[in-house]
């Protein structure tokens, strides 16, 4: 399973050399959190975390306004750029796929820092390696992976244990999370690789040409970032309920399947 980890990396890799990749908390959380609350109570939340010091009604508001504004970005940049074979062969990954993810990582950063996370960047202000790891965890709650909805789940019982700073690195590069960031990695990689050569492109993500491709992405990226950011929600603010009603795909930790659910609209 080791090239379909290697599919996944070639496009987070690919995605993260877009610029503003990178989101940093506190100038998000600044941004957004002065448009409804008073200077005092922002200051407490970059301090503490939204989490008990931000009302509900506002968190999910700005959650909104974020998926809102991505889904149309990314569906905008979605144009006619049909791949006539697949990119896992040439060894390139197109733009489009890139841009798709790099939205996907962009939100995921910020809807974490929306429901209480502490910053995913290093000191020299790029994304950490267990931030990586942690955004792969997010890929894989939207696309409803049970590993990766569990993750996150301890993840979050990790976080609510004390007020901290930083991610729980240990946990995520070499701890009790990190096989769940080695399956997840293969599952988003055979879904990205799975299909022949010749039906290229349009069997890894929902972009093929024009409207089409717009309708498909909406589709697509809009549904995923709603169950990211419920599932952000119910780890954070209601960790004891955080996977009820919320679909999942459930994956073994020793071995994936060889087939797995779809979860991107097909094209036929």
């Amino acid at each position: 399973m080791a090239k379909e980890s290697k599919a996944w990396n070639k496009v987070m890799t690919s995605a993260m050399k877009l610029p503003g990749v990178a989101v940093d908390r506190e100038k998000f959380l600044q941004s957004e959190l002065s448009k409804y609350c008073g200077e005092p109570q922002v200051q407490v939340a970059l301090e503490r975390g939204t989490v008990g010091v931000i009302p509900e009604k506002i968190l999910d508001r700005i959650a909104a306004d974020c998926i809102r504004s991505h889904t149309k970005k990314v569906t905008l940049f979605s144009t006619a750029m049909g791949i006539p074979g697949g990119w896992a062969a040439l060894g390139t990954v197109p733009t489009d796929i890139a841009q798709f993810y790099y939205h996907v990582i962009v939100l995921g950063q910020k809807l974490a820092y929306v429901y209480g996370f502490p910053t995913l960047l290093d000191e020299k202000g790029k994304l950490s390696d267990s931030a990586l790891n942690l955004l792969t965890i997010f890929v894989g709650v939207m696309t409803g992976v049970g590993i990766a909805i569990k993750a996150l789940q301890e993840l979050g019982e990790i976080l609510q244990k004390q007020i901290i700073k930083k991610l729980p690195e240990y946990a995520l590069t070499n701890g009790v999370l990190y096989p769940a960031v080695r399956r997840v990695a293969q599952f988003i990689g055979l879904k990205l690789t799975k299909g022949s050569v010749s039906k290229g492109i349009t069997k890894a993500v929902p972009i093929v040409s024009g409207a089409i491709s717009g309708a498909l992405t909406y589709k697509t990226f809009k549904p995923q970032a709603k169950r990211l950011c419920t599932s952000l929600k119910r780890t954070m603010l209601l960790p004891q309920h955080s996977s009820a009603h919320t679909p999942t795909i459930d994956i073994n930790y020793e071995e994936l399947p060889p087939e797995l659910p779809p979860e991107l609209p097909s094209t036929k």
